[in-house]
């Protein structure tokens, strides 16, 4: 879909030359802005980290969304439970807990995918022999 905008000057060129560090187009750096403001406005708590090429969902000075629930998929019993243990566990608030299912619901895939690529990386480790244990 094409749409058509109009920035401000400053705007414009604060853009353009943000793409070019990135190494990438404004259309694709403003596509990229867009979403990531929706979902900050959509799941307050949430931000983004990494670089164009690796961005992740991560509460404000907290874990990356993946991580929580990662660790929640570790506990056992109903969510709610889960929910208190975690919090419990690493000193996060509970609606903070709460804040990153509701992103990783709406955004499962990405948040599986991140999931999966981590437990993989780390198994790789673990066959490797590189980190034993003293």
């Amino acid at each position: 879909m094409s749409t058509s905008f109009r920035i401000s000057e400053s705007a414009s060129r604060r853009l353009a030359e943000r793409a070019a560090r990135a190494g990438t187009s404004s259309t694709a750096l403003l596509n990229r802005l867009i979403r990531e403001g929706f979902d900050q406005l959509d799941y307050p708590g949430i931000v983004f980290r990494g670089p164009i090429s690796d961005r992740r969902a991560a509460l404000a000075a907290g874990p990356d969304v993946w991580e929580v629930v990662a660790r929640l998929q570790e506990l056992d019993g109903p969510v709610e439970r889960r929910i208190a243990v975690l919090s419990q566990l690493s000193d996060l608030q509970a609606r903070k807990i709460e804040i990153a299912i509701a992103y990783a619901r709406a955004h499962g895939t990405e948040i599986d995918e991140r999931i999966d690529r981590n437990r993989d990386a780390a198994e790789g480790i673990r066959r490797s022999g590189w980190a034993r244990p003293a």
